[in-house]
């Protein structure tokens, strides 16, 4: 299982640094489509849509046909609308539930979770638009946020975060990876090669004490991502989202916190 887990992630490395460096516009777009159709398809699944696989290939389609809409749209009223979707209905959600699958109350949050998942992706494609490594920079937020969570809750780990939900989170974890996400941030700051990326320029626009508030907000929402994705799997009955990706998964359980992120910081970057 470690082994696989190994390969894969090497393997979404490389992918992930080729397509990055590569500076092509297209190949960048043609693989966020490619994911994006992943994810659709694993999210229809998980809410027992019909017709799940031509539905994530349209879904991928639209995608691509937002991104050639040009670079100068504003994406901003999209991200607001996550952001509030986020906020309003997905957050209440991991205290009171998800609607029974089917049905009209089961298909609106079903399109709904959709538009959230697309923002997330547009979000991507727009922080992209800045550079590849302020991209890369905005997400390194949730990758530490996620690992030192995972090794303070096991050094640390005591009270449950969510026990009804996801019994291996602690409220050690969650403290221990917005600790890190602050050291390194702040760190990030010192040095000059990282003047162009997304702690950075918020530090120097908001101050220390605000850029403390919203980089909590952004670490909460990561943490509020990977619940809200760990309750519509337990909902299914399943424990990832598909086997896309050998030993971590579907796309879903690696994107999960990302999903409510990725808005968030654009909407907070257009003011960068």
């Amino acid at each position: 299982m470690l082994k696989q887990r190994i390969i894969t992630a090497v393997v979404l490395l490389l992918v992930l640094a080729t397509v990055l460096g590569s500076g092509s516009l297209p190949a960048f777009q043609l693989t966020l489509a490619l994911f994006f159709g992943a994810a659709c398809w694993e999210a229809l699944k998980l809410f027992n849509v019909r017709y799940a696989m031509p539905l994530a290939v349209l879904a991928s389609v639209v995608l691509l046909l937002l991104l050639y809409s040009g670079p100068d749209t504003n994406w901003t009223p999209l991200a607001v609308l996550c952001v509030l979707i986020w906020g309003l209905r997905f957050l209440p959600a991991l205290k009171v539930g998800l609607p029974e699958a089917g049905g009209a109350r089961g298909l609106l949050f079903t399109l709904v979770f959709l538009i959230a998942l697309l923002g997330c992706f547009i979000a991507i494609a727009a922080l992209y638009q800045r550079s590849a490594l302020y991209l890369v920079s905005v997400m390194a937020i949730v990758w530490v946020a996620d690992i030192g969570a995972y090794f303070a809750g096991r050094a640390f780990g005591k009270h449950k975060l969510a026990l009804h939900i996801s019994p291996g989170k602690s409220w050690e974890g969650a403290a221990g990876g917005w600790i890190a996400v602050l050291l390194l941030c702040a760190a990030s700051t010192l040095h000059p090669l990282f003047a162009d990326t997304f702690a950075v320029r918020l530090q120097q626009h908001s101050g220390w004490p605000v850029w403390v508030l919203l980089m909590s907000a952004l670490v909460a929402a990561s943490v509020v991502g990977d619940l809200f994705e760990s309750l519509m799997k337990r909902r299914a009955g399943i424990k990832d989202s598909s086997n896309l990706l050998p030993g971590h998964g579907g796309v879903l359980d690696r994107i999960d916190a990302l999903i409510p992120v990725m808005p968030l910081a654009l909407l907070l970057s257009a003011r960068l």
